[in-house]
């Protein structure tokens, strides 16, 4: 399911001034910034999400956009080794080609093992064009099995903090959608994480909750955290509006959303949002939470977040 396009999508719900109001062109450099945990980065509270330049036709276009994102003032770009078979890492290495030491790059590896993991993280340093990542994190984390893995004897961990030790990589986390048992025990079983990676939308709160659960405890470790599924997959739109799902969100204490958005008009839409961002009080986010539930109908579950486990 794809989200909606249309003009000034994002101004409609909170804050709507006309319904055939001209949406105002982003201007760069007004994004608010945020320290990013504890790591002394300062970066944009939305980021260009890598998973949906397979979108784009071609990894021309997909780097034109990427391009784009930059001069609209946005400096976090998210991607990983296994979007797009590894076209979304070439995209951006050519779309952030002369501009790398002024944007926050990440990526991501699957793999569990030492070794593996070096190949990967060898592979995405050369088609992202440069000689580190700011973030590099271990990708998809689900279960108990994946932490013994990576924590254990030749696991991905050693080849993490191999990497920050060389300076490949300035930081390390962790990402995942499946199960917030596990993010929360993994956030507990490793004391050295800079990052993480997390849903956080208006929806999660009715279904193995990472709001509830593993949320809470990025928070009190002062760690950088990511927001993934801000729009639930465009599932959310049939109950709210584009800046409703990005305000909820940037209101939950992350420091960036992710937006996977893959055209230039979704782009620009999330920029507005952020420029006129206002945290919601707990009124305001318990009815957005309502209206989440209510706007699907009967809610299901994996029926909607069908990226956690059933």
């Amino acid at each position: 399911m794809k989200r909606r396009v249309f003009v000034g999508g994002a101004l409609s719900g909170i804050g709507l001034t006309g319904a055939y109001a001209s949406p105002p062109q982003p201007k760069a450099g007004d994004i608010p910034m945020h320290a990013y945990g504890k790591t002394g980065a300062q970066v944009t509270v939305i980021a260009q999400g890598g998973a949906r330049m397979d979108l784009f036709p071609n990894v021309a276009e997909a780097a034109a956009h990427v391009r784009r994102v930059y001069e609209m003032g946005v400096n976090y770009f998210d991607c990983a080794r296994s979007y797009w078979d590894g076209k979304s890492e070439e995209a951006y290495g050519i779309g952030l080609q002369g501009v790398r030491k002024n944007v926050f790059l990440t990526s991501k590896t699957t793999k569990r093992t030492r070794q593996e993991a070096e190949q990967e993280l060898a592979l995405s340093l050369k088609m992202l064009k440069t000689d580190h990542l700011d973030i590099w994190q271990m990708h998809d984390v689900r279960t108990q099995a994946d932490i013994d893995r990576i924590l254990g004897p030749g696991g991905a961990m050693e080849a993490f903090e191999a990497a920050k030790k060389a300076g490949k990589c300035r930081f390390i986390g962790f990402t995942g959608h499946f199960d917030p048992e596990t993010h929360a025990a993994l956030l507990k079983a490793y004391d050295k994480w800079d990052s993480v990676l997390m849903p956080v939308h208006a929806a999660d709160h009715a279904y193995l909750s990472f709001e509830k659960t593993a949320l809470p405890v990025a928070l009190d470790q002062g760690i950088g955290i990511q927001a993934i599924k801000v729009f639930c997959k465009a599932f959310l739109l049939r109950a709210l509006s584009p800046r409703e799902c990005l305000t909820y969100t940037l209101s939950m204490g992350v420091h960036v959303a992710i937006c996977g958005a893959g055209t230039q008009g979704q782009m620009e839409d999330n920029v507005r949002t952020a420029q006129s961002f206002k945290p919601l009080t707990k009124a305001e986010l318990a009815e957005v939470r309502r209206r989440a539930i209510i706007g699907q109908g009967v809610y299901t579950g994996t029926g909607m977040e069908y990226w956690k486990k059933a």
